[in-house]
């Protein structure tokens, strides 16, 4: 069990199931961030019939605005199974390829998912729907409050706060940070955040087009300018740009005419470019912490690791980080759990390489992007050229992307949404639960190395007859062992 930090004392072992159901405690877990990662997670949770505390520092009703606008097959897959995915759907636009480098075309349609393309709509758009899931699983809500402190003993985790009343303090069984890249969690628990900054002075703006830019999300670098424009679908387009020749604070004003500018300088035009809803400036780091867990204290989201904006990887890497962990808090919490502590364990030992990759993959992508010297331009054809003759590597390329070509190892891959004698697979995971998917006439039992108990498993039997195999699917869509 990881343990690195600066909290109070060594947790148990053993957790007792028991503990923290009574009214000795304020809730099963405490959640601190209400962006999607910390909503989801917190819906997850109270749907499991757990007590659920999610606190949050922005004032409610206060509009969320960040940089997020893509959803990619995999996010999609897992919203899906809490059946959300198609009403997401309609407040945004499909983009069925992506072009970068000016000529290379990544063809998303050949995913094999029932989501083959790339939403692009707004965080927010996410987070309403993650937020009325769990207002409406009974999550307790509490906005304008603010974590100043924590510490953990051998069965709790209690956490200081600032509410809009004042000082208060809540005491949970475990505490998830879910809280950013300025994490008060990380800071109270003494995890560093190593890393560097990656690229500077970035301008962004949702804007209005006189001409349609196409279907494609587009990136495209020209001389010292690099901008990327996609379609959200409602008739507004995201907009990134960089300037190598204006590099300036976070701070100093981004004018509509830097952006525009900006633009057509790297895209050959400006498509048009007429009206600004939002424009900001802001600089992108490459950090990871090194551990996800200490000891009742877990981060998730941009509160573990953040990367540069290629290839939109960040939002849906924080989901995925929610999907893993949250299934995994309710078996232990409730007592289902075959061998809680390595359970728990696997979060760090599942997610945290998942990271590390995104900042790899991310990394390169931008330092391509705003590739410089001969040498590195060139460095950048022969990869755009090798991507655009050899298939496999730009459908790898595309399903790390995606998200769809990631697993945990030979025994932890992602299950496509399968047909089944009772329905469709992601339908019948919006129970929270395994399923034992096996052949008509068989009712294999779990094996003892199975991570829950087996009364916790949905039967279910393959729509197609010809198939023999029998197989284990966790919650988050994965495969678990069958082994005796």
């Amino acid at each position: 069990m990881s343990t690195t930090g600066t909290t109070s004392n060594t947790p148990d072992p053993t957790p007792d199931p028991a503990v923290g159901t009574g009214h000795d405690l304020d809730a099963d877990v405490l959640v601190v961030g209400a962006g999607p990662t910390g909503l989801l997670l917190a819906g997850d949770l109270a749907a499991a019939g757990l007590r659920v505390t999610l606190v949050e520092r922005r004032p409610q009703g206060l509009s969320n605005l960040t940089r997020a606008f893509s959803v990619h097959a995999r996010t999609l897959e897992q919203l899906d199974a809490r059946g959300l995915a198609d009403e997401l759907l309609t407040t945004g636009s499909r983009i069925r390829g992506l072009r970068i480098f000016g000529g290379l075309d990544l063809d998303l349609s050949r995913l094999p998912s029932r989501f083959p393309f790339l939403l692009t709509t707004p965080q927010y758009e996410v987070e309403r729907l993650l937020e009325r899931r769990a207002l409406s699983t009974g999550v307790d809500f509490r906005y304008g409050t603010e974590l100043r402190g924590l510490r953990q003993d051998a069965d709790t985790v209690t956490a200081e706060l600032t509410g809009p009343d004042g000082p208060i303090t809540l005491r949970a069984r475990y505490l998830v940070g879910a809280d950013g890249v300025r994490s008060a969690v990380r800071a109270a628990i003494g995890l560093p955040f190593p890393g560097t900054s990656v690229i500077r002075s970035m301008v962004l703006a949702d804007v209005r087009l006189t001409e349609e830019p196409g279907r494609r999300l587009t990136v495209s670098a020209s001389g010292n300018a690099l901008a990327f424009i996609a379609p959200f679908g409602d008739g507004w387009y995201r907009v990134i740009g960089w300037d190598r020749d204006h590099q300036v604070p976070d701070s100093e004003p981004v004018t509509f005419e830097e952006v525009r500018d900006i633009a057509r300088r790297a895209l050959g035009r400006d498509f048009g470019m007429h009206e600004a809803r939002w424009v900001s400036r802001f600089h992108s780091d490459e950090r990871q912490v090194p551990d996800y867990r200490s000891g009742r204290v877990f981060l998730a989201g941009d509160a573990a690791h953040v990367h540069s904006p290629a290839g939109g990887q960040g939002m849906n890497t924080g989901l995925q980080d929610a999907a893993n962990l949250s299934w995994k808090l309710a078996a232990v919490l409730r007592g289902e759990a075959t061998d809680p502590e390595a359970l728990l364990d696997s979060y760090q030992t599942e997610r945290h390489p998942i990271g590390a990759l995104v900042l790899r993959s991310s990394g390169t992508l931008i330092r391509l992007a705003i590739a410089h010297s001969p040498l590195q331009r060139a460095a950048r054809a022969v990869a755009s050229r090798m991507l655009g003759v050899v298939r496999p590597a730009a459908d790898r390329v595309v399903g790390q992307i995606s998200g769809i070509g990631l697993s945990y190892g030979p025994e932890a891959r992602r299950v496509p949404d399968l047909e089944l004698r009772e329905g469709r697979l992601y339908e019948l995971l919006r129970e929270g639960r395994f399923v034992l998917i096996a052949p008509e006439g068989t009712s294999p039992a779990l094996p003892r190395t199975a991570p829950v108990a087996p009364e916790r498993a949905i039967r279910a039997t393959w729509a197609d007859r010809a198939r023999r195999d029998t197989i284990l699917v966790r919650p988050d869509g994965y495969t678990a062992p069958l082994g005796a």
